[in-house]
């Protein structure tokens, strides 16, 4: 069995790390020759954007898949008549655009921040009438780990909004959220409609960029993000790994945003559930049964940004497992992650303390 990955990023490594034992071959594009990918398999340099790249490794595969969701649609649509491409072309193209998501998240009776699309200088000073202060102006599409992305605190700050933002073309203005907590749900559908979803978790970033995610045991709220990423899977006949980043004010959910993909606050899953994220992705673009997303106790996932923490310390404290993507160290750089797990949340809390000091030493 062959799966053909587009992009060749550390999600693809690890995704080509889960098939591997299950007897899957890999190959992977991406426009880095020395993409970190290539630890599970070879990798055709090519562009992203330019059908020939996926040509190049679809000859042959089982199943077409990609790992980030800039790929644009275009790219991928010459294959979807001669191969198994997902996730859907519909669930890519809706996530590379945040009025589409949102709009699609609203037909479907999920909350979201209130929000107003952006065409123009006057459009956006409406918009902050209507919508109100603080907001966040941002791009329709193209911005992750905070990049893209503008605040709003009044309306006089409009102008230098429209001057950082403006030239990207389309935006969006969304109303500021005061959350009390910042949470993701992570499912996988498969071919024949069978879905799992893994444990919640609490995410905590700073400067746009994901720190912590640690799972949570909260039947309610579990209930419901369920119902959030049931209803979104079965509306975009969905298959594979799909995350919802989500809001929770005042007891309720609103959908931030999704990723069609596997996702960073699902890495805890790795080392910390029955299967991960990955490995059901993979089961999934083969038709395979999905395994079990039971957590194997308390656990959260830390990312080292910049540069990897020292091994050897960090892998002294009980229940750690430590990933190096292999990529070269640089200031803002997601280059690893390292995952905690522990019998109680007393336990973990104490092995956090010690894992955020070995990380912490690495930027001294």
């Amino acid at each position: 069995m062959k799966i053909a990955v587009v992009g060749g990023g550390q999600l693809g490594r690890m995704m080509g790390l889960a098939g591997i034992p299950l007897g899957i071959d890999f190959v992977f594009c991406d426009p880095a020759a020395n993409a970190c990918a290539g630890a599970a398999g070879p990798v055709h340099v090519g562009p992203l954007d330019d059908p020939a790249s996926v040509a190049a490794i679809a000859d042959g595969a089982d199943a077409i898949t990609y790992e980030w969701e800039g790929v644009p649609a275009s790219t991928l649509e010459p294959f979807v008549h001669s191969h198994f491409v997902a996730p859907s072309l519909r669930a890519l193209a809706t996530s590379q655009d945040r009025v589409a998501e949102k709009q699609l998240a609203n037909e479907l009776g999920l909350g979201t921040a209130p929000w107003i699309a952006v065409d123009d200088r006057a459009g956006l000073t409406t918009a902050i009438e209507r919508v109100g202060t603080p907001a966040v102006l941002k791009t329709r599409s193209g911005g992750y780990d905070g990049k893209g992305q503008h605040r709003i605190l009044s309306i006089d700050d409009g102008d230098a909004a429209w001057t950082a933002l403006g030239p990207a073309g389309s935006l969006v203005l969304e109303g500021f959220v005061a959350f009390d907590r910042e949470l993701s749900v992570i499912a996988c559908r498969g071919r024949d409609g069978a879905t799992v979803v893994w444990p919640i978790t609490e995410n905590h970033h700073e400067h746009g960029i994901l720190r912590e995610s640690r799972v949570l045991d909260d039947a309610r709220t579990q209930a419901r993000a369920t119902a959030i990423v049931t209803t979104l899977l079965d509306e975009l006949d969905y298959v594979g790994t799909l995350c919802i980043e989500l809001f929770e004010v005042a007891g309720e959910l609103l959908v931030n945003e999704f990723a069609p993909r596997v996702h960073n606050s699902g890495h805890w899953s790795i080392d910390g559930a029955e299967t991960s994220q990955f490995e059901n992705h993979v089961r999934a673009m083969l038709g395979w049964p999905l395994g079990r997303t039971d957590p194997l106790g308390a656990v959260a996932m830390l990312n080292c940004i910049g540069a990897l923490p020292e091994p050897s310390a960090a892998l002294a404290i009980g229940g750690a497992h430590l990933h190096d993507y292999g990529k070269s160290p640089r200031p803002g750089r997601k280059v690893g992650h390292l995952t905690l797990v522990a019998p109680d949340e007393n336990t973990l809390q104490e092995r956090l303390v010690a894992a955020r000091e070995v990380i912490a030493a690495t930027a001294r």
